[in-house]
């Protein structure tokens, strides 16, 4: 007995796997190096009842079945341990039984047949089969994971792609005091400076700088290309004005040509989408389309489905959002201004297309602006599918809130935005700014201070 405890505190472990972390990234089962991969025949049942759709859930549920039938390919039954080949050191198997072991059956605990329980009884059965391994569920379902522990079952996040230490997240701008007050002078006359006046170790691509001296400050930006701090202008685009430094952060990275990527953060009421869609505006003639998208993230977790109406009807709730930003940027001019009738044409011609960002997969993403919007509600491989997608002259721009999640599997530390973020900064190619002061109205600096 003591050797076996002593193999399972050093030993492989088994991981077994919940529907929720394959819909959340396909390739979950190759991230857990030589420990062995369990999953209850439960999982695969769900996922058959999601590999129909457009969603990105549909298309996670079918790689994996894709990726287990190629694996099963050199196996008679999947019931036998198969290894993982070039992907990772351990084996994976799906497990039939359901009933739990050792008079301990979920379904009777929890008084109920759902399939949340049956996962949980394989976990227990696999557990009874093999006590010399430790058994770890792994899900992103909160309250599974504390019914596993419950039934005393250990049970972990899938922690592959978080973000550690989210306080301390990338903001893309630093203060800097005491600068030379002819460095400020320089900037304003020049519209640029040496890099020598910013400490090396602040020196940082497509960064954002307040310079402030005793007198006077500037805001600047690090150009990689020329090496230089260069001066960053409180610039009015398509009749929105920046009412603060990190908006004007914002349009300038929108609008520099050499940054191709772009994130937004910041709590409800700083401007993010509207700044990112004034300042894509501005550029029109640059590009052959502007795409505005967002994920769909059903009320009460139902489906579209169960709203009445056709699609267009179904999907206009979620959509109604942009439409008040782009409406709100229309109304800064008159109904017989050009700028005004301008928007009017682009989206009857569809040159500005607002769209479900399902109904983005296989566009062709060249010459293009694309605006994602509420990107904190999608995982990071989502966000990696959405950027890989980029072609010639394409310009990809995410906005959203990381502490404002909306599904039920993500958190601050674990959505794709955060991902982006932490994974991309310092890129040559990407800017990021966090906007932190609420320009919507004093009502809503309120609710976001104080509820």
């Amino acid at each position: 007995m003591a050797k076996a405890k002593k193999e399972k505190e050093s030993g492989k472990k088994i991981f077994v796997l919940d529907t929720s972390v394959i819909l959340f990234d396909h390739n979950a089962v190759k991230s857990f190096q030589d420990n062995d991969v369990l999953i209850p025949i439960t999982v695969l049942e769900e996922l058959d009842n999601f590999k129909k759709g457009n969603d990105i859930k549909n298309f996670e549920a079918r790689e994996f079945i894709r990726f287990l039938d190629e694996l099963a390919a050199d196996y008679s039954s999947m019931q036998d341990w198969m290894t993982l080949k070039n992907y990772a050191e351990g084996r994976l198997k799906v497990y039939m039984k359901t009933s739990g072991a050792n008079n301990v059956d979920a379904e009777k605990v929890f008084d109920d047949r759902k399939n949340d329980h049956k996962i949980l009884n394989a976990a227990i059965s696999i557990q009874a089969e093999h006590p010399e391994s430790k058994v770890v569920l792994v899900s992103k379902d909160i309250n599974l994971r504390l019914k596993a522990k419950s039934l005393n079952i250990p049970a972990e996040d899938f922690t592959t792609g978080k973000v550690k230490d989210i306080d301390r997240l990338y903001s893309g701008k630093t203060i800097i005091d005491n600068i030379d007050p002819a460095v400020i002078n320089e900037l304003y006359e020049k519209g640029y400076c040496s890099s020598e006046h910013i400490p090396k170790e602040q020196l940082i691509n497509n960064h954002y700088y307040i310079l402030k001296s005793v007198k006077s400050s500037a805001l600047a930006f690090y150009n990689p290309v020329e090496q230089q701090i260069v001066h960053v202008e409180k610039r009015s685009v398509y009749g929105i004005k920046p009412r603060n430094a990190e908006q004007a952060f914002a349009i300038d990275a929108i609008l520099n040509p050499n940054i191709k990527l772009v994130s937004l953060q910041g709590v409800a009421g700083t401007g993010k989408t509207l700044i990112a869609l004034a300042a894509t505006l501005e550029q029109r003639k640059n590009v052959k389309q502007i795409f505005l998208a967002r994920p769909i993230v059903p009320l009460s977790n139902k489906d579209i489905g169960y709203l009445p109406g056709d699609i267009k009807s179904k999907l206009n709730p979620y959509m109604e959002p942009l439409f008040d930003n782009l409406k709100f940027i229309q109304n800064q001019f008159s109904e017989t201004d050009q700028d005004y009738q301008r928007i009017t044409d682009m989206v009857n011609k569809e040159k500005l297309v607002i769209t479900p960002l399902a109904y983005i997969r296989g566009r062709s993403l060249s010459n293009i602006v694309f605006i994602v919007d509420e990107a904190q509600n999608l995982t990071p491989h989502e966000v990696k599918t959405i950027i890989s997608r980029a072609g010639e002259n394409c310009k990809i721009i995410f906005t959203g809130d990381i502490f404002q999640i909306d599904t039920p599997y993500l958190d601050s530390e674990s959505n794709g935005l955060s991902y982006l973020i932490d994974r991309l900064k310092h890129n040559h190619l990407y800017a990021h700014v966090t906007l932190e002061k609420g320009e919507r109205s004093e009502l809503a600096n309120l609710a976001n201070e104080l509820l």
